[in-house]
This record gives structure tokens, C-alpha cells and sequence, in this order.
């Protein structure tokens, strides 16, 4: 079998862009002339004109936070999407309120090529612990190992014992969720006496792969690499077994943008993901992921050929990924309305042994037992997500505008 998945991955790169700026203009104004949203938001652009990277930087950047208010003033979809609602196969909600669609095209988030380079084949079993509930990160994996010919078990997240039980009885070859979960399960299958070395391979995403806990895994047999996906456009960039960079998706074009402009910056610099993406019933052009990152010169040692970028490097506002959940400032914001006597707040982000921990720190002449309990319980209401509660003096806390500070150090 070939060490590609197709003869894309291997074109040269005039060969891509030629192929990918022929579609584009074609793309574009299917877009404008089905999606009411698209039409309004690209007014006045020649699409027939768009047949370059210049041409395409000069279109407007579409960040989450606008796409979040398009959909509240124009439920559920803002007016972005390109098929009509009783044509979905599956409609998501993600944190936000942000609604996804899904089409019934085979693979829509474009998953099988990433599990090829990962090393899956044809037939193997796959264990998916991503979640399943309300937002497609299940699905999103489930579909592209399907298209590959894999087979899965949607284990989805939590029932740990269970998982591992199933692991042991079904023997699947690869594992694919969160980066932190696949230890939980590794500990708990060895704390409960089940055997899950069937497990030889992973792809993890949701979150940042530590090397320490990349090299454990390795330690425990189980070969690991990463795709970094989202909601709104599916898989942007994947690790081969070269482990040099993450490539982007023959289905997408990436830029990287000064952050809070549509500006592209110096091939190396470091700034906003911005994807533009050919699905046909969610089309997304030039929409700003938040994420940080930075282009990786040359081409990878396995000899895919498209660009690379050197993976996640945090977030372009302060919005967070905590254990594969997005927690946004407003949703700080929200504990501090719901707690009117207390002071500034600042959630504190680090790493808790192998996995995401996070502090919420609080101003308050009142410390007491009950109001830690009740902003805990606020705190989980409100991320989906456990942490603890730190109180600080009234005025303690810097007044620098920081809510959400990431201390967690991504090159260990």
C-alpha cells in the first residue's frame, strides 16, 4: 500500500496552487449566490478575480466572535450556510452558543487522509473517546476513520473502566481523543488489571501534545501523533510519522494574519490561523480560528509536500483550550455576574501532573468555605469544566486586562 494517501500530497507546490486558485473563484461565488450571509459579507468582490494568495488576502478575515453574533441576530446559522436545514445529515451546538452543520457527504470534515498519515489502514479497529454530545468532535474523527475503511468503536468521554473493558475485548489497533484522556485510560485499564496493548497507535487533538507525555506513550508502545481540527472548518493540519511540523490539509488553504487584522505575516512569524475551506454546505473563506501558529519552512521528510505550520501556539485573544473545551473571557465574565459581591476575577491555567488544571482566582473580603463551593459550582456551570478557587485581597489582582492566563509551558 502506498506510503500516501493520494497523489496530492505529493504534487509540487505550483501544481497545488494552481489547483487549488482554479477552484477557488468557481468556490467563492457558489457561496455568494447560495448563502445570503456570504453574499452580504463579500459585496462588491469579484470572485472570478480571487485566483491567487494576494487576491484572497484581500478579502475580509470572518472570526468566530462575528460569526457567534450573525447566528444570534439570524438563528441558527447566520445566514452562512450553503444547503437548506432538511438537507443536514447532523447539526451541532457548540460553547458559544456556535452551531455546526454537517452535510451527508462521505468524510465532510476531511478525517481519512489525517488517520492514513497517522499510520491507520484499512480494517483496523479504531477506539474514539472524543466526545460525541452536542458538539462533532466525535464525529468529526468517527467519519474520516469510516472513509479510511476502519472500523469504531465510539466510546465517546468518561466510563473509564468501561472503555478499557471494551479495549480489552474488542483489541482495537488505534486510539484517537484528547491528548490527556489517552492516559487516564492507559492508567486506569493497568490499575484494573485490563489489557488494552492491542492499542499501537493514536491520534490525538483537542489539545497540546506535551513531548514528555508524547515520549511516555512511546515508553508504553503506543506511537502518537496529533491533528489539530475545529469545529467550523474540520482538519486544518496533521503530523506524519516524520514528527516535523503538522502539514495542512490538501482540502483547505491556511494563512497566517497579524492578529486582529486579515494581513498575512512573514513566512516564519508567528500569528492568527486563518483557513479557508471547499465544504459546499458550510463554506468558510478566510474565517480566523484565534489560534496562534507559524509557518515551518521546507517540506516534511515524508514527503508530502504542502505547507507546513509548527502546530498550535496558543490563542490570538485570550480564549483558552482546557482538556479539548474552548473557555472563553465572557464566560469569566458570566461567574463575576452571577457573584456580585466579589472583585476581579483571573482564571489560572497549568498543567496538574499529565493533565489541564485551572485556578480561578478571586477578590473577596469574603473568603469562606460556601462562596469557594459556590463559585466552584458556578465555575463548572459555566466551562462544563472542575477547577478550583484561590481568594486574594480586594485590589490584589493586577488590573492589566488579563482573564484567562495559559501558564502552561508547551515545549515540555
Amino acid at each position: 500500500m502506498s506510503e500516501h494517501y493520494d497523489d496530492l500530497e505529493t504534487r509540487s507546490a505550483d501544481e497545488r496552487e494552481a489547483g487549488i486558485f482554479g477552484r477557488l473563484p468557481g468556490f467563492i461565488e457558489t457561496a455568494k449566490q447560495k448563502a445570503p450571509g456570504w453574499a452580504n459579507r463579500l459585496d462588491g468582490v469579484d470572485a472570478s478575480a480571487v485566483t491567487s494568495r494576494e487576491a484572497l488576502a484581500s478579502l475580509p478575515v470572518l472570526r468566530k466572535s462575528e460569526l457567534k453574533d450573525a447566528q444570534a441576530e439570524e438563528p441558527p446559522f447566520g445566514g452562512f450556510i450553503a444547503a437548506d436545514p432538511d438537507k443536514l445529515g447532523r447539526i451541532f451546538m457548540s460553547p458559544g452558543p456556535i452551531f455546526e452543520p454537517q452535510g451527508t457527504e462521505p468524510d465532510p470534515w476531511r478525517g481519512a487522509r489525517t488517520f492514513y498519515a497517522a499510520g491507520f489502514r484499512p480494517g483496523d479497529v479504531v477506539h474514539n473517546s472524543f466526545a460525541y454530545h452536542l458538539t462533532p468532535g466525535g464525529f468529526i474523527l468517527d467519519s474520516g476513520a469510516q472513509a479510511l475503511g476502519c472500523s469504531v468503536f465510539p466510546a465517546g468521554i468518561g466510563n473509564t473502566e468501561m472503555q478499557a473493558e471494551a479495549i480489552e475485548l474488542l483489541k482495537p489497533v488505534g486510539f484517537t481523543g484528547t491528548p490527556d484522556y489517552l492516559k487516564v485510560l492507559l492508567d486506569k485499564a493497568e490499575e484494573i488489571g485490563k489489557d488494552v496493548s492491542s492499542i499501537k497507535r493514536a491520534l490525538v487533538g483537542g489539545g497540546a501534545l506535551f513531548p514528555a507525555l508524547r515520549q511516555e506513550y512511546a515508553e508504553r508502545g503506543v506511537a502518537t501523533v496529533q491533528c489539530y481540527a475545529t469545529a467550523d472548518v474540520g482538519v486544518i493540519s496533521y503530523e506524519s510519522s516524520a514528527l516535523e511540523g503538522m502539514i495542512i490539509d490538501e482540502g483547505c488553504i491556511v494563512e497566517i494574519v497579524k492578529p486582529g487584522t486579515c494581513e498575512p505575516v512573514a513566512d516564519g512569524d508567528v500569528g492568527e490561523v486563518v483557513v479557508t475551506t471547499f465544504n459546499p454546505v458550510y463554506p468558510m473563506i478566510r474565517f480566523g480560528t484565534g489560534d496562534l501558529s507559524a509557518v515551518l519552512p521546507g517540506v516534511s521528510p515524508c514527503g508530502r509536500t504542502n505547507m507546513r505550520i509548527k502546530g498550535w501556539m496558543g490563542r490570538a485573544d485570550q480564549t483558552t483550550k482546557i482538556k479539548g473545551m474552548f473557555v472563553h473571557p465572557s464566560q469569566v465574565a458570566e461567574i463575576g455576574k452571577r457573584h456580585a459581591d466579589i472583585g476581579r476575577l483571573r482564571l489560572v491555567v497549568s498543567r496538574d501532573g499529565a493533565q489541564d488544571g485551572m485556578v480561578l482566582q478571586v477578590e473577596s473580603a469574603d473568603a469562606s468555605d460556601g462562596l469557594a463551593d459556590a463559585l466552584k459550582a458556578t465555575l463548572k456551570d459555566v466551562t462544563k469544566l472542575n477547577g478550583s478557587v484561590e481568594f486574594a485581597a480586594e485590589g490584589a489582582l493586577p488590573n492589566d486586562g488579563m482573564v484567562i492566563d495559559d501558564q502552561r509551558d508547551y515545549s515540555k
